[in-house]
């Protein structure tokens, strides 16, 4: 959570004539293609406003370690990575041991599959609990038969390795340890009963025959990040639901609305409307507005229901990064994870009241949603910023456009930022707010219909055409102030390879031969104001890729801008989620989909065996702070 920042109110005139100079320093690769690696960091009248904030010297304590391919995590000298916990690993005292052969019902009580963001909750100084995603399955994996003869059953279990694993750790011989005892441990899946909240329950489209009055909707699934509430809560985010539907009705015509999402009567190989009706689109067709929505849920009462906070609109969420503003709003920054889609800020109604948590609970119900447009000159790559309110009434949200009320809009929020003609962006991937200055990250990790498609033009916050690369966009709200509707902003950062290209495929000049990768996807502060990230990009180690590796993570400094690379993950994995235990002496992350694709690795068991998304505890060998000196 951001706090007040240490950029003093007495200095806000002179950082608004920082931005106000604007300097034509960065062109596009069409005016330099001759030109080497794009040198603009720390050029940009923003990173320069932004380094006078804070004082981040020798922020990055620890030595870069090189790309790697090999079958493991790799961490610097003086760390160890350990496997806290892997799918199939038993959650409960009593339930059954992992084993691929394991029926649905041993599922329910086993950790979930490709576990991705998280949120470390402390407890007591030996107790804590993690809520961890899990976003999907690989079929591959999860049976014998690689998904390729489905039965009742095996829907039921990869319905039920979806959703949230709630662990409970306790500390033993000074780490944090899965406590199978714990009465926190928990499961939700794709079965679980939810509650739907704010402007659009209760209305038509969301009502099904099993549900009329169209507020209470089971499960949640492909949860891909998450978010955390300063009451308590943990926000997780349902990014790809599409996949699980389709239809067994060979003359079904989908409309726009259902195509915008990525519905299709196939579906992507989940097969559940097989065999579950509720995933049919012929006999549910309401039941995909159902998903794509933020949930929130209390890790400290495994018999609450977790709610879908509708206000904060339907979409292929990311993450929910949210902040208290310095006023007492509550603002969530949230991305759209897909090609040509957008970034949206939520401005709560009420303010946020610290001495109160139970007053909060309900306080994402009410407030505005948001898209970003994105403005610059000619030639430049940075600029102003505007959030376009999404208000039914107000910017063409009328009927006479297509949009019949509030709740409408939120269902389907990318219609209506089209509508309001917001930036279409390069997979909007996690947001992340410095604490150090209220400046805010967002990772676009790549975009091959950049330049391509008539709706996707080459622009200043997206430069590069068939962006295979990605980049990371940051911003720095009016007067620091995250419910302004005005912005300033530049790119912290373009990857690219340097070793065989030039002009913007080369990236950023913080970038070279030794801390290069592809495809920014998580990322998040530490307290100090490291900036992590993680990627989820080609490891194929040729071509465009070639030298960058296995996934992996690195350290940024967000004045300086110098990147090292702290972890590289084992074979055709996702490095992925990202959280701290308070004293930031542990650091969880997680290994996704290792040997995805049927690729060679046996992560983390090792021999013969399966290969198995994992939660990564990291700690220092001398007790240290994770990331300093």
């Amino acid at each position: 959570m951001s706090t007040k920042s240490d950029f003093s109110l007495r200095a806000e005139p002179e950082f608004n004539q920082i931005i106000e100079k604007g300097i034509n320093r960065r062109q596009f690769l069409k005016a330099s293609s001759a030109a080497g690696t794009v040198a603009f960091f720390g050029t940009s009248p923003l990173s320069n406003a932004i380094a006078a904030t804070t004082n981040n010297k020798d922020l990055i304590g620890f030595e870069a370690i090189p790309a790697s391919t090999e079958d493991k995590i790799i961490v610097p000298k003086g760390y160890q990575a350990d496997v806290l916990i892997s799918w199939g690993d038993p959650l409960f005292k009593g339930a059954p041991a992992f084993s691929q052969q394991a029926d649905s019902q041993a599922q329910a009580l086993q950790f979930g599959d490709n576990n991705d963001g998280m949120t470390f909750f402390q407890i007591s100084a030996d107790r804590g609990v993690l809520s961890i995603n899990n976003e999907y399955t690989n079929h591959e994996y999860l049976f014998a038969h690689q998904g390729k003869t489905m039965s009742a059953d095996d829907v039921l279990k990869s319905q039920n390795a979806h959703g949230i694993s709630v662990v409970e750790l306790k500390k033993v011989d000074g780490k944090w340890e899965v406590n199978q005892e714990g009465r926190l441990n928990r499961r939700i899946t794709a079965n679980t009963e939810m509650e739907l909240t704010g402007p659009a329950a209760g209305d038509a489209l969301l009502k099904t025959a099993v549900d009329p009055k169209g507020t209470k909707v089971l499960g949640t699934f492909n949860n891909c990040a998450n978010g955390e509430t300063p009451w308590g809560t943990y926000l997780t985010c349902e990014e790809n639901f599409n996949g699980v539907f389709g239809s067994k009705s060979e003359n079904l015509v989908l409309d726009s609305n259902q195509k915008r999402y990525g519905l299709s009567t196939a579906g992507a190989g989940y097969d559940w409307f097989k065999h579950d009706d509720r995933f049919d689109l012929a006999k549910t067709p309401n039941e995909p507005n159902r998903h794509g929505w933020v949930v929130e849920i209390d890790p400290m009462d495994p018999n609450s229901t977790p709610k879908k906070r509708t206000a904060l609109g339907r979409f292929k969420h990311e993450n929910a990064a949210l902040t208290i503003n310095n006023d007492g709003y509550v603002v969530v920054y949230l991305g759209d994870d897909e090609r040509g889609e957008h970034l949206y800020r939520f401005v709560s109604k009420n303010k946020y009241n610290p001495s109160n948590p139970a007053a909060n609970r309900d306080i994402l119900d009410e407030g505005t949603l948001y898209v970003a447009k994105f403005n610059a000159k000619d030639g430049e790559l940075e600029g102003k910023g505007e959030w376009i309110e999404l208000t039914f009434g107000k910017n063409g949200l009328t009927k006479e456009n297509g949009f019949n009320s509030q709740a409408e809009i939120l269902i389907f929020a990318r219609k209506a930022a089209t509508q309001v003609g917001a930036t279409t962006m390069d997979r909007p991937e996690w947001v992340a707010v410095n604490p150090k200055n209220q400046s805010v990250f967002c990772t676009l990790t790549n975009n091959k219909y950049r330049g391509v498609k008539d709706n996707q033009p080459v622009d200043a916050v997206n430069p590069r055409e068939k962006n295979p690369y990605g980049h990371i966009v940051r911003w720095m709200p009016s007067g620091q102030d995250h419910t302004s509707n005005n912005f300033d902003w530049d790119l912290y950062l373009i990857a690219g390879n340097p070793t065989i290209h030039e002009g913007l495929m080369a990236g950023s000049d913080n970038i070279n031969a030794d801390n290069m990768f592809n495809s920014p996807d998580g990322i998040g502060f530490d307290n100090a104001g490291r900036l992590w990230i993680q990627t989820d990009g080609k490891y194929s180690n040729t071509g465009d890729f070639a030298g960058m590796g296995n996934n992996q993570m690195l350290c940024g400094d967000p004045d300086s801008g110098e990147v090292r690379r702290f972890l590289t993950g084992p074979i055709a994995c996702e490095i992925t989620g990202l959280t701290f235990s308070p004293d930031q002496k542990t650091m969880f992350i997680g290994v996704q989909h290792p040997g995805e694709d049927l690729a060679p690795s046996h992560f983390p068991d090792g021999g013969n065996s399966i290969p198995r998304s994992s939660v990564i505890r990291i700690t220092r060998t001398d007790g240290g702070i994770i990331g300093a000196a």
